[in-house]
């Protein structure tokens, strides 16, 4: 079924007994689908621009948007049945998206950007009637499918921003009682962010053959699920002009471009929030010691719904610090000498609307940096170029305001709790996080001192830290609250600060095409730097591996569909990666990108474990019934309506900068895709100035097989290509699969 022709027929039924007259309406807007699905809203303004955004939204995206929103009200109980995973979710959202904390959010919101939001609203619940039981599969006639409501976007806005922090902490916050009120233990699940990451680079005036800016922007986000990306183009003539990318079930574009600048984002290394060691009050486990006095725990008791109709509430008692939320897990339980509460940077972060508001209308990157140090980016790093010859990197994100001396003096150890976790001490005041002048978020490290610069030569940013963004211009001196200084890069990093210089080697000048093909040559770099030295072990006796030797010999070092190899080498490195001594150079700070280098393969166990490790993914691949020589796109693919698309790409610590992350599936190879490659855009302007914009998901514009867009851009993306974006009107119009529809209230 064609929806956007059954909403164009009834938006064509309304206009019939409407006025002619716009400005009788209180929204009116312009949606032009153009090939592939994308839609490009035109209204004149911000309440109009949200009703169209909202409606296109829900073209492709209403199930994951509506069980979204289900998920940041607090009723995944009640809409999805009665679970642990989904009780200690509601009981999460409903305790810590409270009321006031919302207001607080909302006190921010420039006005335009509150008429925008009330605009989607009216757009949203517009497109509930219009489709009401003609809805996709998946959701239609669901009683989980509900309207929006004032607030709602707040919520769901504050939920995505501590996914990744507080959000990690669900389980154990609802596990968290007093002694001999002890809930069964949970296991301490929370940990550094995983299945989000990304690619980008930027390129300025001295290395283009344009003079003009260049930009790669490859997030690596889940392929399901509201973290999806959805393609938009927004424009108020005169005033916004905007295409990239959002989170299908967020409500502006978090990633993308206009005619002056265009801007990434890469997940960050810095910290989103620490723990605080409470010292509990010897007479009283409801109180802890902060400096000369003890603070009360306080308690709040939420009421989440029970599925059915004849289900009561169920209730609920979270427990809070000034800190935060105290949490409880095995290792860290609540006795009455201690307890652990968790503090985010984000959760009382209410810069984020006006921070993207600014970045829509940025004219160069210095508009970009200013709109990124109001401190709303959340957790990533930024990454920019502009028309007139600049680049750009800077992690302003939401960071807590930890110096070096705090994170040796008031840093605590928990056995068994992994080291990445920054434990504090909760005692002592001087270890809460300073406030600092300068900062628009109390509590966070004001933006003076976070690292940013901006060149005419080029910075990368591969999830690693910001020391490397340009090796010959290293960024040093942070605090490592926001990441490593001087150590070991992973593969993927040094993958593409290799390719951008051999790119620009010997003075040659960059095209669009040349980014593009950094990432669609599908390079895999730690058999480029390995390999070799590997198939030197294949000429010792012996045959067991002489299958896998064949054909590694053979094979191209890439994960192109069409190269065969792939899957032998991703299950080998898969074990190796991690072997003690592997290297036979250490890694040396004075060559970073080059190093660690050789394998030790002149230590016997290293060897021997070299050896065990190839004949090990041999017996795995064809114990899978999958062929040693199989061709890589039908080993590792996506379903679509029973078609199998091969996806190129492979597991970045691998060394793959062109980044996919699978399930291993006995009898078929690499599917489902889980998360990597997904928006992907190469931005650039020609001499004269004109934008040159070119991109493509991964994964298609809609997640429902019932949908003419759940897979038309991913065989496009299985081919190596990408669409020419339609910007400009003359661009649009000509389109040869435009599709327009006005709609009016």
């Amino acid at each position: 079924m064609n929806f956007r022709f059954m909403a164009m027929f009834l938006a064509i039924s309304m206009l019939a007994a409407c006025t002619d007259n716009r400005h009788e309406d209180r929204y009116s807007v312009d949606i032009r689908w153009t090939s592939y699905g994308i839609p490009h809203v035109l209204a004149d303004d911000w309440g109009s621009l949200g009703y169209g955004f909202a409606y296109a939204t829900a073209v492709d995206g209403i199930c994951v948007f509506a069980k979204e929103l289900a998920t940041a009200n607090g009723t995944l109980s009640a809409d999805f049945g009665s679970s642990d995973e989904n009780f200690a979710s509601d009981v999460f959202h409903r305790s810590i998206l409270t009321d006031e904390r919302l207001a607080y959010h909302r006190s921010a919101i420039p006005a335009e950007a509150a008429e925008y939001n009330m605009g989607f609203i009216a757009g949203y619940n517009r497109y509930l009637q219009d489709y009401a039981g003609k809805m996709p599969a998946s959701c239609n006639g669901q009683d989980w499918v509900r309207p929006l409501r004032d607030g709602d976007l707040d919520r769901m806005m504050v939920a995505f921003g501590i996914r990744y922090g507080l959000g990690n902490f669900k389980d154990e916050i609802a596990a968290a009682a007093p002694p001999g009120e002890a809930l069964e233990q949970v296991a301490f699940n929370a940990g550094p962010v995983q299945g989000i990451g990304s690619n980008a680079i930027a390129v300025g005036s001295s290395l283009t053959a344009s003079g003009r800016g260049l930009l790669l922007g490859n997030p690596h986000y889940p392929w399901h699920g509201p973290s999806r990306f959805h393609i938009v183009h927004i424009t108020i003539p005169g005033v916004v002009d905007l295409m990239g990318a959002r989170l299908i079930a967020g409500n502006f574009i978090g990633i993308g471009f206009n005619r002056d600048i265009a801007w990434t984002h890469t997940v960050s290394t810095a910290a989103r929030f620490t723990l605080f060691e409470l010292e509990l009050n010897p007479d009283n486990p409801m109180q802890y010691r902060y400096g000369d006095e003890f603070l009360d725990i306080e308690e709040l008791t939420v009421q989440v719904p029970g599925a059915g109709e004849d289900s009561a509430p169920r209730a609920h008692t979270v427990y809070m610090s000034h800190f935060g939320p105290v949490f409880s897990a095995e290792g860290m339980a609540w006795t009455a000498e201690r307890a652990f509460a968790i503090r985010d940077a984000i959760v009382d972060n209410n810069a984020t609307v006006p921070t993207y508001f600014s970045l829509q209308t940025a004219k160069s990157v210095a508009d970009v940096e200013k709109a990124i140090s109001q401190q709303g980016t959340f957790f990533v790093n930024t990454v920019a170029a502009d028309r007139h010859g600049n680049a750009f990197y800077g992690d302003l994100s939401a960071t807590p305001n930890l110096d070096v001396d705090m994170l040796q003096t008031c840093r605590r150890s928990v056995e068994g709790v992994p080291g990445w976790a920054v434990i504090l001490d909760g005692s002592d005041p001087g270890c809460n996080w300073k406030i600092t002048p300068g900062s628009p978020v109390p509590g966070n490290l004001p933006p003076e001192n976070m690292p940013r610069a901006t060149s005419a030569e080029y910075f990368t940013n591969s999830n690693d830290s910001y020391w490397l963004s340009n090796p010959d211009r290293p960024l040093e001196g942070y605090s490592p609250i926001i990441g490593d200084e001087g150590t070991a890069r992973s593969l993927r990093t040094r993958a593409g600060l290799t390719f951008v210089d051999e790119a620009i080697a010997n003075g040659a000048k960059l095209e669009p095409e040349d980014l593009q093909q950094i990432l669609f040559s599908h390079r895999h770099f730690s058999a480029e730097l390995f390999l070799e030295g590997v198939l030197t072990l294949c000429e010792q006796p012996g045959d067991d591996i002489a299958a896998s030797c064949e054909v590694l010999a053979k094979w191209d070092r890439t994960s192109d569909v069409d190269s065969r190899g792939t899957h032998i080498w991703t299950e080998f490195w898969a074990q190796v990666r991690r072997l003690p001594n592997l290297y036979a150079v250490p890694f040396n700070v004075d060559y970073p990108v080059n190093t660690p280098s050789g394998l030790s393969l002149d230590n016997p166990e290293v060897r021997q474990a070299v050896l065990g490790a190839l004949a090990a993914a041999q017996k795995k691949i064809t114990d899978a019934g999958i062929a040693l020589d199989a061709r890589w796109g039908d080993v590792q693919f996506a379903e679509r309506n029973g078609e199998r698309i091969g996806i190129p790409g492979a597991v970045g610590n691998h060394g793959s900068f062109s980044y996919i992350v699978t399930q291993f599936t006995d009898g078929k190879g690499y599917t489902p895709i889980l998360h990597g490659n997904s928006y992907i855009q190469v931005i650039g302007w020609n001499e004269n100035g004109d934008l040159d914009a070119r991109g493509i998901l991964t994964y298609s514009q809609s997640p429902e097989p019932d949908s003419p867009h759940y897979a038309d851009q991913t065989r496009l993306y299985s081919r190596g290509e990408l669409i020419d974006f339609p910007f400009t009107e003359e661009e649009i119009l000509a389109d040869p699969e435009l599709e327009v529809l006005t709609l009016r209230e």
